[in-house]
């Protein structure tokens, strides 16, 4: 009778665990896409709110560390039960870390101005949403224990990489040609790289994913 309880007892902490990552998953997919938004339009006010919102990532991500903590001092979980729980320990740092940069981006929103002149513009939503399918395609990996999925975001990053090169380039010029707006061009730039390293931070789940499903990381061409 008592096995049967431990047995429940770390299920329902597994559950617990999972729910978690979801929801910070599902946060940081609306807060990627809400602060995209609020760029192309210029929508300070909904800025504001991404900001805002990203403490809640954070409080999430403290109830992750605490209760993956909790199951390795409690349930001593082992082979399958164990790379699950250190897989969620750290997918939950990197997804703080993606609602962090979706907050940086949202903070970019007002010190842009001439909007309209800039062609990036028309290229920053298309290269957030390939990101924001990164995440969400990962976090279905995640649920899933899909490797295949996870190593198909991972080659999904070598497309994000291009939009940022492209982008790179296109702003580079424009300063060259335009210096009026070197200042508005270099916070396009850094959204940008926000979202390039969005990207980079799904990459890093999408092996974590793969390491718990499998005991082992993708293959180095597929990282």
């Amino acid at each position: 009778m008592a096995a049967e309880h431990t047995v429940k007892a770390f299920d329902e902490d597994i559950t617990r665990l999972r729910g978690l990552i979801a929801e910070m998953g599902g946060l940081a997919e609306v807060a990627i896409q809400e602060a995209l938004d609020a760029l192309v339009r210029g929508d300070v006010e909904l800025a504001d709110k991404v900001v805002a919102r990203d403490k809640k990532l954070d409080v999430l991500e403290t109830e992750v560390d605490k209760l993956s903590v909790r199951i390795i001092a409690l349930r001593a979980p082992m082979a399958d039960d164990l790379r699950e729980v250190i897989a969620a320990l750290k997918i939950g740092g990197v997804l703080e870390r993606i609602g962090d940069y979706a907050k940086n981006i949202a903070k970019r929103v007002g010190m842009i101005e001439r909007r309209g002149e800039f062609e990036p513009l028309t290229l920053l939503p298309a290269m957030g949403e390939l990101a924001g399918e990164m995440v969400h395609d990962v976090l279905t990996a995640y649920a899933a224990r899909d490797p295949d999925l996870a190593r198909e975001v991972i080659a999904t990053d070598a497309k994000v990489d291009a939009f940022y090169n492209s982008i790179f380039r296109n702003l580079v010029s424009y300063m060259v040609e335009n210096p009026a707006t070197i200042s508005s061009a270099a916070q396009l730039l850094f959204v940008a790289r926000n979202i390039e390293r969005i990207g980079d931070h799904a990459t890093n789940v999408a092996e974590m994913v793969h390491f718990a499903a499998t005991g082992t990381y993708p293959p180095d061409d597929h990282r």
